[in-house]
């Protein structure tokens, strides 16, 4: 794996410095802005996005919403695990992070010029990759949600490497990692896990998590049942019919 480590004249550097050079012309509140994203910003928004996305898939009818909630409940757990194995993961590749091996880097989070940087390598991106999981998952859940949180996982991977922390490659690698994890383990994580989320929806007390209750859905309107006429309009027909 020396080869990975070492960089050089090619094309992830390249696309690094390109990408990472633009910290330097853009102005401070930007590079701020950035960060706070990477760091923390978007994966927030990601999990409101769950939050939302499990909010409507409550109020639909008993079956989609038991097959909905199932999977939104596996996203977050695939992203989890797509992290535990990020961590063997970057200790058998063993990449040094990039403004180790490079000079001229712009690290905007000051942070990780020593400290928590040093011991961390940089072979995958676990932002990128918990960012990932969670947005696969949602697409296994809802496409629509499912296409923002895969855009919002992208935006995150070029976040990182605008702000000097990983590779490019770095970034397809936790892309890819994600999206393995959360589509190769979705068959059998969803078949164990929608008997659970289904005997949740039968419940009378935990029912509500998976579907909302009947008194915040809309009412259905019976157009066979006749309306009761006014009361002069009774009247009338009474008189027309003695």
């Amino acid at each position: 794996m020396a080869g990975l480590t070492t960089g050089g004249p090619n094309v992830d550097v390249s696309l690094l410095y390109q990408v990472n050079g633009a910290a330097r012309r853009a102005p401070a509140w930007l590079d701020t802005a950035v960060s706070l994203a990477g760091e923390y910003g978007i994966l927030l928004a990601l999990v409101l996005l769950v939050l939302w996305c499990w909010r409507g898939a409550r109020r639909q009818d008993e079956t989609t919403a038991v097959e909905s909630f199932t999977a939104l409940v596996w996203a977050p757990l695939a992203a989890g695990l797509a992290l535990l194995v990020n961590v063997p993961l970057r200790e058998f590749v063993g990449r040094q992070r990039p403004f180790h091996q490079h000079e001229g880097l712009q690290v905007l989070d000051p942070g990780w010029g020593v400290g928590l940087a040093n011991t961390e390598y940089s072979f995958v991106s676990g932002h990128t990759t918990v960012a990932m999981a969670l947005g696969v998952g949602l697409f296994v859940a809802n496409r629509r949600f499912g296409i923002l949180g895969i855009g919002l996982a992208l935006v995150e991977g070029i976040c990182r490497v605008y702000m000097g922390l990983h590779y490019p490659t770095d970034v397809i690698g936790a892309l890819a990692l994600g999206t393995a994890v959360v589509l190769v383990l979705a068959p059998l994580a969803l078949a164990v896990l929608n008997p659970l989320v289904r005997a949740v929806a039968d419940s009378p007390r935990f029912g509500g998590l998976v579907r909302a209750g009947d008194q915040d859905r809309p009412l259905p309107v019976d157009l066979a049942q006749p309306q009761n006429p006014p009361a002069g309009r009774r009247t009338q027909d009474n008189d027309l019919a003695a």
